[in-house]
């Protein structure tokens, strides 16, 4: 099996789905290894119990 993209899902136990510093370096190592790959990351979701944050749509990928 192969896939050409993908997104990165994950929880803040915190409730507070804000990107952290650490989450945006982890989501942009990730988009250059799978680059090279031919894979696509479309976006990265944090969920909390306050709701959710998308990282395209806070345009941090």
């Amino acid at each position: 099996m192969f896939t050409s993209s993908g997104s990165v899902l994950h929880n803040h136990p915190s409730g507070d789905p804000t990107p952290s510093h650490a989450d945006i370096q982890m989501t942009q190592a990730i988009i250059d290894v799978a680059k090279p790959l031919g894979i696509a990351v479309h976006d990265h979701i944090i969920v909390g119990k306050d709701g959710h944050a998308s990282m395209k749509g806070l345009k941090l990928i």
